[in-house]
């Protein structure tokens, strides 16, 4: 039986270690499940979506091999944040007189996460990954989402550079700088990353795969459709009343950026979980799934890259995995997505 299976991954910085990790597990039950000791992630999924740190995932997993068979393990995903996170979220002396700390400018030098991106994806183009997938992000110039599509690539106006790509949907305000990409007829756009609208991308994949056709499903709906969304393992903030009501516009800026993501992810989960709940068939509402850790033991600041939480992110995504429910559920979700190959 054939249904579109979506991949989809939240934004959170660094925290992109869980879900890069849960899929990593996830990859290896496929590979027990399919007898294909070769199996990858992008073999299995027939769209991905992402945000941020969740984009660049997504990316990383669709970059063409031999064959046009992926070419990158979801291990080796994982790889980039333990060997060069402490590098990319790096602060120089210069960079923190400059900013005051990321108050008059961002935080960090984006040189070591466009070196990081340009030795990853090199000079592919969004046109050559091997699945459709969305990537969001947000043009300050023209006020509006902007979303680069791969299966819309290959008219030139919509053709991208990936470490454009890449570098734009993780340009974090007061993180790091605005980006400035081109696309291939060398149209420019300022843009920044999506998570200030969409840090949960699934429903932005879920209605983009509704205008789709997948072999013989056209315009699919929920029924039709497998989604397995990741979250970043945020733990949501919490603010007190007689501290926040003082606040003035520079102390509301990181509350802010936390609120519109933690918010936007709940909101987003909130609303699949009514639309699969409306289907007929038990096996069809059973076909949406959120995987998260809810609370953590690491930092959950986006940008806290120091080995030692960078260790502690890896051992929170490694209980949660370990949690028999959990690894239940991803057998299942193993199953289904070799099932659903149609």
């Amino acid at each position: 039986m054939k249904k579109v299976r979506i991949l989809s991954i939240d934004g959170g910085g660094i925290r992109g270690i869980i879900p890069g990790l849960i899929l990593a597990r996830l990859e290896e039950k496929l590979q027990k499940e399919s007898g294909n000791t070769d199996a990858k992630l992008a073999d299995y999924f027939d769209f991905m979506a992402g945000t941020s740190t969740g984009a660049i995932l997504v990316l990383y997993y669709l970059v063409p091999g031999e064959n046009g068979k992926p070419k990158f393990t979801a291990n080796d995903a994982v790889k980039i944040y333990l060997d060069r996170g402490d590098e990319i979220f790096d602060v120089n002396i210069w960079q923190a007189i400059k900013s005051f700390k990321g108050v008059s400018d961002e935080k960090y030098d984006a040189k070591e996460l466009e070196k990081a991106l340009d030795d990853t994806f090199k000079e592919l183009w969004l046109s050559e990954l091997i699945k459709p997938c969305i990537i969001s992000s947000y043009d300050i110039k023209n006020g509006k989402p902007h979303f680069f599509k791969q299966h819309r690539s290959t008219n030139e106006i919509y053709n991208f550079k990936v470490k454009d790509v890449a570098r734009a949907t993780s340009a974090a305000p007061t993180y790091f700088e605005c980006a400035l990409v081109k696309n291939e007829i060398g149209t420019s756009y300022p843009l920044i990353d999506g998570g200030v609208f969409v840090n949960n991308p699934s429903l932005v994949s879920y209605s983009e795969a509704r205008t789709m056709t997948f072999g013989n499903i056209k315009n699919p709906t929920a029924k039709d459709m497998m989604i397995v969304s990741l979250g970043t393992g945020s733990t949501p903030k919490r603010f007190e009343y007689k501290k926040a009501k003082d606040w003035g516009p520079v102390s509301w800026i990181k509350p802010s950026l936390d609120i519109m993501m933690d918010g936007n992810s709940q909101t987003v989960d909130h609303h699949l979980c009514q639309i699969y709940d409306t289907l007929n068939n038990k096996s069809d509402r059973n076909n949406y799934h959120r995987l998260t850790p809810k609370r953590l033991t690491a930092d959950s600041a986006m940008d806290n890259a120091s080995q030692e939480n960078m260790a502690m992110l890896k051992e929170d995504a490694l209980n949660y995995i370990s949690q028999s429910e959990i690894d239940e559920e991803l057998d299942a979700i193993a199953k289904k997505l070799v099932e659903y190959v149609g």
